[in-house]
C-alpha cells in the first residue's frame, strides 16, 4: 500500500476490494477444495469442531489443515498489504469461513477489538501501553458476494471508538438464527444479540453511511476488526450461496489466547492442542505465542 493508500485506510478502516485470484482461477479453486475441506479427520478441532454443527466455531482455523489455505494466507497480495499496516513481523491468528446460504439473515453490526464478544475471555491482547488495536482482517470472497447474497457491509470512519464492551457477556440461543429483525433488516449473530454488548443501550449504528462491498470470486477486502461492519441478508433470488473466507492477523507482539487452553462460543467448545499462530511475515520473538511450522499434514508454512 501506497502513502494514499494507507492514509485512506486509516481514515476509513478498510482497503480495498483487490484482486487475490482471477475470477474463473477461484471457481476452479474452491470446486476442488470443498470437497477436500468435507474431511475433517486432519483438521486441528476434528471431532470437537465437527461437534459444533453448523455454528461458526465449526468453520474456524482450516488453514491448519488444508494446503490450498495454508497457502492462501501467506500469499504476498494479502501479506504486502497487512505488512504496510501492523509492521514487518505478523502473525496469522485464526481464520474462519462465512457461508452464507439462501435465505440466510444478516450479520448484525458489531466490532471486536480483543474478541471476547462470544465467550467472556479476551482471545488476542494487545501490549498494555497500546489502547486497543483489534485484529486486521482479510475477507476474500470465494463466491459472488454482492446485496442479494449477502455481501459485507462497513460504516466508514468508525474504527477508533467501540461502542461495544467486550466484557459483557452475550447470551446464546440457537433459535434466535433466522428469527429476528432489526430496524428492517433480518440480522442476527450466530445465535447471539449483538446489542447485548452495547455501551449504550439506545445507541444505533448510523446505517445511512453504510456502504456495500461487493465483490467478485477471488477478490477480498482489508479491514480493522474494530470497524462498524455487518452482513445483508441472502434474498434468495440466486441458489448460490455466499462464502468468504476471513483470515485474522496481528503484529507478533500481541499475545494469542493468552490463558486459556480452549474457545467456547457459539454453543460449542475446542481445545486448543493442536493449534498454532502461523508467522507470515518476520520474526517472532514472543514466547507467549505458539507458531505452527507446518499443517497437521506436513505442508510447511510460509514465512515472507
Amino acid at each position: 500500500m501506497n502513502r494514499e493508500e494507507l492514509k485512506d485506510f486509516h481514515q476509513r478502516g478498510y482497503f480495498g476490494p483487490f484482486k487475490v485470484y482471477e475470477i474463473d482461477e477461484m471457481r476452479a479453486m474452491w470446486r476442488r477444495e470443498r470437497l477436500r475441506l468435507m474431511d475433517r479427520s486432519n483438521a486441528a478441532y476434528g471431532d470437537e469442531g465437527a461437534a459444533a454443527g453448523n455454528t461458526n466455531i465449526a468453520n474456524y482455523d482450516r488453514h491448519l489443515d488444508s494446503e490450498f489455505l495454508a497457502d492462501h494466507i501467506s500469499r504476498p497480495e494479502i501479506v504486502d498489504r497487512v505488512t504496510s499496516v501492523l509492521g514487518p513481523d505478523v502473525l496469522c491468528w485464526r481464520t474462519e469461513f462465512f457461508p452464507k446460504y439462501p435465505g440466510d439473515e444478516g450479520t448484525d453490526w458489531h466490532q471486536a477489538d480483543t474478541f471476547a464478544n462470544a465467550s467472556g475471555k479476551p482471545q488476542i491482547v494487545w501490549p498494555d501501553a497500546e489502547e486497543f488495536g483489534g485484529t486486521v482482517t482479510v475477507w476474500t470472497a470465494f463466491t459472488e458476494a454482492n446485496e442479494d447474497t449477502g455481501c459485507l457491509q462497513f460504516i466508514p470512519g468508525t474504527h477508533q471508538t467501540m461502542f461495544y464492551d467486550e466484557t459483557k457477556r452475550m447470551h446464546y440461543d440457537p433459535n434466535q438464527i433466522n428469527s429476528a429483525e432489526k430496524d428492517g433488516v433480518r440480522r442476527g449473530f450466530f445465535g447471539y444479540d449483538y446489542r447485548e454488548l452495547q455501551i449504550d443501550p439506545d445507541w444505533k449504528p448510523d446505517e445511512s453511511k453504510a456502504v456495500s462491498m461487493v465483490m467478485r470470486p477471488g477478490e477480498a477486502i482489508l479491514f480493522w476488526s474494530t470497524l462498524m461492519h455487518a452482513s445483508l441478508p441472502h434474498n434468495g433470488k440466486t441458489d448460490e450461496m455466499r462464502l468468504g473466507f476471513a483470515s485474522r492477523y496481528v503484529p507478533t507482539r500481541v499475545n494469542v489466547y493468552p490463558g486459556t487452553d480452549e474457545i467456547e462460543e457459539y454453543g460449542g467448545r475446542v481445545s486448543l492442542d493442536k493449534y498454532g499462530a502461523v508467522l507470515v511475515a518476520g520474526r517472532n520473538d514472543n514466547p507467549h505465542n505458539r507458531i505452527a511450522v507446518s499443517t497437521t499434514t506436513g505442508h510447511p508454512f510460509t514465512t515472507r
